[in-house]
């Protein structure tokens, strides 16, 4: 018997992997997280599965699900939004599972934040521009941030950011970047990435308050860089004429 975490995708039920739909296909429990996870994934699941919403339990109760599934032998789909890399709260079901001597694997999802650069027809690191990109929060009733973990100190690298779980404070994200990235800094807000109401609001950090007005309060990701309205940017070594690579060498004159 195996717990097998899927990263589901950020909301469209076909940005799954194939490996996560095979294993929700062949797991006779499914224990999906159902307030991010679309109903339309459960349909890879088994006849007669049993399928249990997560969403209005607490973390004893999950584990309960699991503990009896592990009894019975049977494995597990347990189902997470985006990718289980951050902000999963997988971290902490492991490590009961590791106390209760209960095998598990995890197989990664599409996180939010590229399925948002998807949505803009972005690229986030360009040359010249910005090289990294730094997937962060702001402080919330779930999980405070560490001391060192501010958007000032993120901000003052000039990479491109990806401020989750924050549209709530939007004003308190401007008022904290500004001084770093300048008032017409591009901003970017994409509200439920890939789901059928996707919305997508462009503005600056001068503007996007106004721009977003009322309404957006939760599953909205913030994209703060200069990258994301760039077009004078110079282009990469990566397929110029005159790099060397090893599966492009460079034919010598004459």
């Amino acid at each position: 018997m195996t717990v097998h975490f899927i990263g589901a995708g950020p909301g469209a039920p076909d940005l799954i992997t194939l490996r996560g739909r095979d294993l929700i296909a062949a797991c006779p429990v499914c224990l999906y997280a159902g307030s991010l996870v679309p109903e339309e994934i459960l349909r890879h699941c088994p006849p007669g599965a049993k399928i249990v919403n997560t969403a209005p339990m607490d973390l004893d109760a999950i584990m309960a699900e699991i503990a009896a599934a592990h009894a019975e032998g049977k494995d597990v789909a347990r189902l997470h939004s985006g990718d289980l890399s951050v902000w999963s709260a997988m971290g902490e079901q492991l490590r009961r599972l590791r106390e209760m001597g209960i095998p598990y694997d995890v197989t990664p999802g599409v996180p939010s934040f590229a399925a948002a650069a998807a949505a803009l027809g972005a690229e986030l690191t360009l040359p010249g521009l910005a090289q990294s990109v730094v997937l962060t929060r702001t402080s919330g009733r779930a999980s405070p941030m560490p001391s060192g973990e501010t958007l000032a100190a993120f901000g003052a690298t000039g990479a491109t950011l990806a401020v989750h779980l924050s549209i709530h404070v939007l004003g308190k994200v401007v008022e904290e970047l500004t001084p770093h990235y300048g008032a017409d800094c591009p901003v970017a807000v994409v509200y439920r990435a890939t789901w059928p109401d996707e919305k997508i609001v462009r503005a600056t950090l001068s503007t996007i308050e106004a721009a977003m007005g009322d309404g957006v309060e939760r599953t909205a990701l913030i994209l703060v860089g200069p990258a994301l309205a760039a077009e004078g940017f110079n282009e990469s070594r990566l397929y110029s004429t005159d790099y060397d690579r090893r599966f492009r060498p460079q034919r010598a004159d004459g």
